[in-house]
């Protein structure tokens, strides 16, 4: 109020200004103007000036007086206020208020750093008083040392409230922590009861899956709850043994709070290991169940994958074989889980009593149960494929031995009738080499016969087919051995009768070259001559004597002759007999008829044959003899009359070429085939050589690959067998590229070439087709055709009904029948 009067004052004195100028110019003026009063004027003037210049020092002092005190009234007021604000501001900072929980205690905090950034801020206002003071001190305020001293105590105010600001702060920041530590302690609490909920629980699964997922979840469970719940166990005992080493005044409280943590935590920790065992120990019962489940189901698949098929050959019961033993190898792999069954319910049946010892009892003892009756049925399988695979070698014996007997059979019929000695000793010998072979093959008969009485004998399932299969394996043996000494003693009955030709015809050639000289009428002129004709002829009785041996024994019977003069005896015995009718039950010709029968066969066979023989060595032949007296003379004394006849009379006539048994029914060999003609009209698209396996058989001609493709049947590229009804077979006459080939051109238009590897193949090949063509067609109305010489060289055999055609001296030809004679009368 007072600076504003001061100033007031100012503003009216400086008003007063102008009109103090104006009179000092008035005055100044006057003063030139009136010389009288210019000093009185310029005296007053001075002290005008002097008094207004006065008053102007003393309202400026004033101000600078007022503005001090203003200065030191506003410090005083501004201290005072200061003094206030720090007093208000030292009831906040000595409250004793505790915060309840860690919401209340952050707010206090808050609070107290609003205060505490209040109490930064008002420094300022402190650090304005100091310099106030400062400068009103330095300017030697009158009130200096009053403004010094308030100054001190304003700053000590300051400082005391900034000490108790902190102090207040410590305060509030361990309340803030200790009920931080309550709060994790209760909220850690509160976790470990939620997860003692589900450590505490008893449910223990129904079956092997849903413990499973049991399990698994709770080991997840365990182990969050272990990583978890120790990290925040071990977080909050920090913050414990933090407040406790600070020295917090609530030390016993959080030691307490520590304690009751750790106790619920080891309590939680045991509640799960328990949970977990027994967790396990369900897992473990039900994983039992589920094992003996599975391996029981198992063990039923492998017992119903065990085939019952036991083949239909060698190679597919050892394919089944190998096969089985791969199985039991696989069901072998089974053992291991079946022990490890029985194992688990030895260890189990301890651990448990009552219902569930029952349970698994009953799932080891059906496991054990179906586990043997599994290794039974596989072992029975296996000695039932074992005596299956015994079984097909026997019967690969068999059949080999068959095939074998089938081959020497062939090899009997194929060797042709010797036409000379030379030739008899030949096929004699080959014959000979078939018996050897026969002989060699004794241990794979006896073999084979010891395997099969094995077999009877350890109560194979196939007896019967191994009895029947060895009845016929002896059966045929003891045919072919039969047929073998039949075609033996054929033979030697060939050879007896080939020497005997070659005997008498030497001795025929040497009583032709001797019939001169006992002829001659030459008795000589002189005793020279007389003397050397006697000497020629001691010399020629000398050698006569010498020749006698050999007529004696051509003057013996041969056995065809003792046989042919066995059976005409009987034949007369027969027919002096009185004919009586064989009983009606007496159908089938007795033992003896048959063998009779045989044998007259056989004989009319082998003077066949014999005849044939002889014709060929040229000793019963369409030339005139000139010795037939001299055979006569020779041979009529030592040979008696039936002997005579027996030579001289036809044996037997040649039956004629076309029988439906002259050749065999079935052939089979390899040829070289070509197909020329489609139809009549359409030639082949290929007409190219392949070798195929062909089979001549009840009318048809079927092509394979090879021998082995005949008995599974599988023809050449699927083709059917031609069907040889209107056939006609002949020599290819007309194909010139490659030798041995015939043709076969059927009712359908079709023609083949096949080229056979010689002439004797391709001749037999000719006459089976013709053979094997029915009966009625319209080539071949009454048989086959007869072939020429060249067409049925190698010479015929036995069994050949073929007739034999000579050519006589006039060039024609005619079917001749073979006498026995060797020494015909001339005709």
């Amino acid at each position: 109020l007072l600076i504003k009067k001061n100033q007031t004052l100012q503003k009216e004195i400086q008003g007063h200004q102008p009109r103090i100028d104006d009179i000092h110019r008035r005055g100044e003026d006057q003063s030139q103007v009136d010389g009288e009063r210019q000093s009185l004027l310029k005296e007053r003037l001075v002290e005008l000036k002097n008094l207004w210049d006065q008053l102007i020092e003393e309202t400026d002092q004033r101000h600078t007086r007022l503005m001090e005190a203003h200065r030191a009234q506003q410090f005083y007021a501004d201290a005072a206020e200061a003094e206030a604000w720090m007093g208000e501001q030292e009831l906040h900072m000595m409250s004793e208020e505790k915060a309840k929980d860690e919401q209340s205690a952050l707010v206090m905090v808050k609070k107290h750093q609003i205060l505490e950034q209040a109490l930064e801020d008002y420094a300022q206002t402190i650090h304005q008083l100091a310099n106030s003071s400062r400068l009103m001190v330095n300017g030697e305020h009158s009130e200096s040392e009053r403004i010094t001293l308030r100054q001190a105590q304003v700053d000590k105010l300051y400082a005391g409230l900034k000490d108790l600001a902190e102090e207040r702060r410590g305060r509030l920041q361990e309340r803030l922590r200790l009920t931080q530590l309550k709060r994790e302690v209760d909220d850690l609490e509160q976790w470990i009861a939620e997860r003692e909920v589900v450590a505490g629980s008893h449910e223990l699964g129904q079956d092997y899956e849903h413990v499973t997922m049991l399990r698994d979840k709770f080991r997840e469970f365990a182990r969050d709850t272990s990583t978890i719940g120790q990290e925040r166990v071990d977080g909050v005992n920090g913050l414990a043994d933090d407040l406790i080493e600070s020295g917090h005044p609530e030390n016993a409280s959080v030691a307490e709070w520590k304690d009751g943590l750790n106790e619920a935590w080891a309590d939680l920790l045991e509640l799960i290991d328990t949970r977990t065992q027994m967790l396990a120990a369900s897992y473990e019962l039900h994983r039992f169940h589920q094992d003996a489940t599975e391996v029981l189901g198992r063990i039923k698949e492998k017992k119903e994958a065990l085939a019952s098929d036991l083949g239909r050959d060698l190679n597919t019961v050892q394919h089944l074989h190998r096969l089985h033993i791969t199985s039991e190898n696989d069901i072998q792999a089974l053992s291991g889980q079946v022990n490890q069954v029985q194992d688990d319910a030895a260890r189990l049946q301890k651990a448990y009593a009552g219902e569930k010892a029952d349970d698994i009892q009953r799932s080891e003892h059906a496991v054990t149960a179906a586990w043997e009756g599994l290794l039974q049925a596989c072992q029975a399988r296996r000695l039932l494929l074992l005596d299956t695979v015994e079984k097909f070698r026997f019967f690969n014996m068999v059949r080999d031995l068959m095939l074998w007997m089938d081959g020497v059979n062939l090899q009997i019929d194929a060797h042709d009738s010797p036409r000379d000695v030379s030739s008899a000793g030949l096929v004699i010998a080959n014959h000979q080499h078939i018996k050897s072979e026969m002989e060699t093959r004794a241990d794979s008969f006896t073999a084979c016969t010891e395997m099969g009485k094995c077999l009877i004998n350890n109560n194979h399932y196939a007896t019967d087919e191994i009895r029947e299969k060895m009845a016929q394996l002896q059966e045929k043996r003891h045919k072919i051995n039969k047929k073998w000494q039949d075609k033996m003693d054929h033979l030697q009955i060939v050879l007896e009768v080939l020497q005997f030709g070659r005997d008498a015809s030497v001795a025929e050639s040497w009583l032709s070259g001797q019939e001169p000289l006992v002829r001659a009428a030459e008795l000589g002129t002189n005793v020279d001559e007389v003397e050397s004709l006697i000497k020629r002829h001691e010399a020629f009785e000398k050698l006569a004597a010498a020749w006698e041996e050999r007529f004696v024994q051509l003057e013996k019977l041969t056995t065809l002759e003792e046989q042919e003069m066995q059976r005409r005896r009987e034949e007369e015995e027969r027919a002096r007999r009185p004919s009586t009718p064989p009983p009606a039950e007496e159908v089938a010709p007795t033992e003896a008829e048959s063998q009779a029968h045989d044998s007259a066969a056989r004989t009319s066979l082998d003077q066949t044959t014999l005849n044939q023989s002889v014709s060929v060595n040229g000793v019963h032949s369409d030339n005139d003899t000139s010795q037939g007296s001299e055979s006569e003379s020779v041979n009529g004394p030592g040979r008696d009359s039936g002997l005579a006849s027996s030579r001289l009379e036809p044996s037997a006539t040649l039956p004629s070429r076309g029988g439906a048994d002259s050749e065999p029914d079935i052939m089979e060999g390899v040829l070289c085939r070509k197909q020329e003609m489609e139809s009549h009209n359409k030639k082949a698209a290929t007409r190219s050589w392949h070798n195929v396996y062909c089979v001549l058989k009840k009318g048809q001609l079927g092509f394979y690959k090879d021998n082995k493709t005949v008995s599974s049947g599988v023809t050449y590229h699927g083709e059917m067998p031609i069907n040889l009804e209107d056939a006609v077979c002949e020599i290819a006459h007309d194909y010139k590229k490659r030798k041995n080939v015939f043709k076969l051109r059927l009712g359908d238009g079709k023609e083949y070439l096949f080229q056979a590897k010689d002439e004797a193949e391709m001749s037999a090949w000719i006459r089976s087709i013709l053979n094997s063509i029915p009966a009625g067609s319209k080539d071949s109305p009454l048989g086959p055709r007869p072939l020429s010489r060249a067409m049925t060289m190698p010479p015929i055999s036995p069994s050949s009904g073929d007739v034999v055609t000579m050519r006589s001296k006039d060039g024609k030809e005619k079917d001749r029948e073979k006498r026995f004679s060797f020494f015909g009368k001339k005709k």
